[in-house]
Parts: structure tokens; C-alpha cells; sequence
């Protein structure tokens, strides 16, 4: 059952006219009990009121993302206070029509570029800069975050699909107590994973559904997947300012 708190409280800066629809849209998708989505901690977040929204007027114009920064700021400043299940969901606006995959994956690194670019904090000293590390994630005013990304074209892979281009950060705190070590953590994992190929209705992509600090994963492979088999390239976009 979804709970009783309106839904508007829980957004951080500006609604616009389409943003009710787009939350409604979501907490439908992961509250379905017809067809349950693959992360259970998303749908028991959506039932305890614990998502937090945003939103930015064009993923096509870089103009309107400067409201992104403080958004992100807000949700990292009050997100202890909140649960461990929680997520800042901030989803796009368009002004065109729905792009192709390769575009949408373009445009996601430019807005974790474009973040990087306006983050004030130092990036945190336990977090490599090499995309390449197996320990390396995205980070933003000093807090490391896992990152992923749906879009209109995930037309094959569902658990990736979204009517509007949308990115969800949590931060790596959430998952503290729950991570592959764990027993907890581990039993997690392989019920979203068999959750994850019913949803699909297809395997996740080879070699990239990973744990964090694994040698072989690179968590950034996780961010956007591809809607094939095909990967998602052998290098990450993502540059780190000082090189």
C-alpha cells in the first residue's frame, strides 16, 4: 500500500506542470504488485514516503541544468535524517522527440560532467579518481553515490525504461549495512537479480551487474545500460577535473 503523504512533499525545488504526472507515473511502476519491480528497496521506499524528487526543464538544453547542483545539494544535506531506503529521483523535461539510446547516454555523462564541474566540495579522499578502480563512483559535495539512469529509449531492457529521462542518486550509505559481504546483503542481491531477469524478461548484460570493490567490477558500468547485449564500452566518458 503507498502511503497516505502527498507526494508533493517530497519534491525539492521547483514542480513543474509535468512533474506530478512523472511521480504518479514512477510510484505506479514500482508499487505494482502485478508485476514487481526488480528492487524491492525502491518499492519499500516508494510505501514509506522516503523518495525525494527533482526536476529539470530540458535534457536537451544545459541551460536549465543549473538548477541541478543545488537540488542535489538539498537532498545530500538533509538524506540521513530520512531512511537508509531512500533516493533523490530527478527527472527531465524535453522540448524534442525521444532520442535515440546512444544520445541519452551522451547526455547522462554530460550531466555527471556538468555536476563534477559545479561541485564546490573536495571530492572525497577514499574515493580513487580513476574511473578504472574497482572502488571508484561518482561523488558530489563530498559524498560518494551510485548512479542510474532511464530513459524513453530502454525499449528492451524495462527495468531501465522511463517516459521521461531520469537519474536517481543514492548515496553509497544507503547500502552500509546491506552490502555484498553481508548476509543480508548478499540474499538481497540474488533475489533482485531473479527479480531483475523476470521484469527484463532477458539476462542483465554480461559482465556488468557487479559489487562494489569487487576486482573485476567497474562500478560505472552500471549507470547506463545498454538495451543489448551488446556493453557498454570499454571506458568510462567520465573525467576527473584534475586529470
Amino acid at each position: 500500500m503507498l502511503s497516505n503523504e502527498n507526494p508533493l512533499t517530497q519534491v525539492i525545488g521547483r514542480l513543474p506542470s509535468w512533474g506530478t504526472a512523472a511521480i504518479e507515473d514512477l510510484q505506479t511502476t514500482l508499487a505494482s504488485r502485478a508485476d514487481p519491480f526488480p528492487c524491492f528497496f525502491a518499492v519499500s521506499a516508494v510505501r514509506k514516503s522516503t523518495l525525494r524528487f527533482g526536476f529539470v526543464d530540458d535534457v536537451d538544453d544545459d541551460r536549465t541544468w543549473a538548477a541541478l547542483p543545488d537540488i542535489l545539494t538539498e537532498y545530500l544535506r538533509v538524506y540521513r535524517q530520512i531512511d537508509r531506503e531512500t533516493a533523490l529521483i530527478v527527472f527531465f523535461g524535453s522540448s524534442g522527440e525521444v532520442a535515440d539510446l546512444d544520445r541519452y547516454r551522451q547526455r547522462f555523462w554530460e550531466v555527471l560532467q556538468f555536476l563534477h564541474g559545479r561541485d564546490e566540495t573536495t571530492w572525497p579522499a577514499e574515493i580513487p579518481r580513476d574511473t578504472d578502480d574497482p572502488t571508484w563512483e561518482f561523488s558530489f559535495g563530498g559524498t560518494p553515490l551510485f548512479v542510474v539512469c532511464n530513459t524513453p529509449a530502454h525499449l528492451s531492457r524495462r527495468s531501465r525504461f522511463s517516459p521521461t529521462f531520469m537519474i536517481s542518486f543514492q548515496p553509497r550509505w544507503v547500502f552500509e549495512e546491506i552490502d555484498a559481504a553481508t548476509p543480508r546483503g548478499a540474499a538481497a542481491r540474488r533475489v533482485i537479480r531473479k527479480r531483475l531477469r523476470e521484469f527484463d524478461r532477458r539476462e542483465p548484460p554480461p559482465g556488468v551487474l557487479g559489487d562494489y570493490g569487487d576486482p573485476d567490477n567497474r562500478e560505472w558500468r552500471q549507470y547506463f545500460l545498454p538495451d543489448s547485449d551488446d556493453g557498454n564500452g570499454q571506458t568510462c566518458p567520465f573525467r576527473h577535473r584534475d586529470g
